[in-house]
């Protein structure tokens, strides 16, 4: 595709956030976190005051996580709704009939175009590097940090210039009980290839019992607490060519130490 074509739709999409809709919707979503999740995000005023930033976090749920609304609330509440947020999220996400929510909502697909017309433009963006791999982790693995190797967010981060902020959060992965990423279920199906998902979560919980991805359970009101952690300036700290496996490192290991803090805090599973 012409550079030039695929520039102007990527603006395209950008355009598609709607600061209206996400002043009037996303208040009613952090509304909504508060009393059935009662979410609590603490350090978001560790974020840069303006310019671009991309939040990095671990990611929890399975099919039904909820970090996106909490994050996005808290940021709004502590930044306004005009000051742009943009999520990196799976094609599956907005390639149905409720794309257009998600695109109105500041949702893109996760590709490296995308990232870099956000972060050019001076917005911030969310991406969650373990993406499927992470949210589908069995309950057994809940508070740990792993990418599954993927490192593309630090050289994102340095080609724009803009901080990694770390972000963690605790609670989520006790929604329902997950006892496999289902990757052979998902190959076997065919359901990797077709929906680009190598993944069928096989969980236990409310009210359908032992689900295979669907039907989907609907989530424990569990606790979820989420910590902003310090921006993380790439070249400053690390040089203007580093190792990108070892900032990678670097930043999964405060995140660790950060969730691993947590969870000494957090008495009781789903309680809280």
């Amino acid at each position: 595709m012409d550079r030039t074509l695929r520039d102007q739709l990527v603006r395209d999409d950008l355009d598609q956030r709607d600061a209206g809709y996400v002043a009037a919707m996303i208040p009613v979503l952090g509304r909504i976190m508060k009393l059935y999740f009662r979410s609590e995000v603490h350090g978001m005023d560790r974020l840069p005051a303006e310019g671009g930033a991309l939040i990095v976090s671990n990611h929890s749920g399975g099919l039904m996580a909820m970090d996106v609304p909490i994050i996005a609330a808290a940021f709004v509440e502590e930044f306004g709704p005009h000051r742009p947020l943009y999520v990196l999220a799976h094609d599956v996400l907005l390639n149905n009939p409720a794309g257009a929510f998600f695109r109105r909502c500041g949702f893109l697909a996760a590709n490296r175009d995308n990232a870099d017309a956000v972060l050019s433009s001076g917005a911030v963006t969310i991406v969650f590097p373990g993406g499927d791999y992470d949210v589908a982790r069995p309950t057994a693995k809940a508070n740990v940090i792993d990418f599954g190797g993927r490192t593309g967010y630090v050289r994102t981060a340095l080609d724009n210039g803009v901080p990694i902020v770390p972000v963690v959060s605790i609670g989520g992965q006790e929604a329902q009980l997950h006892l496999s990423r289902g990757a052979t279920i998902a190959k076997v199906t065919g359901i990797a290839s077709r929906f680009r998902f190598p993944y069928v979560p096989v969980s236990v919980g409310f009210p359908f019992g032992l689900s295979f991805g669907f039907p989907p359970n609907l989530p424990l009101p569990t606790k979820i607490t989420t910590q902003v952690l310090d921006p993380v300036d790439v070249a400053a700290e690390f040089g203007p060519d580093p190792d990108v496996a070892e900032v990678d490192e670097a930043v999964r290991g405060r995140m660790q130490d950060a969730l691993d803090e947590l969870k000494r805090r957090r008495r009781f599973p789903v309680l809280g």
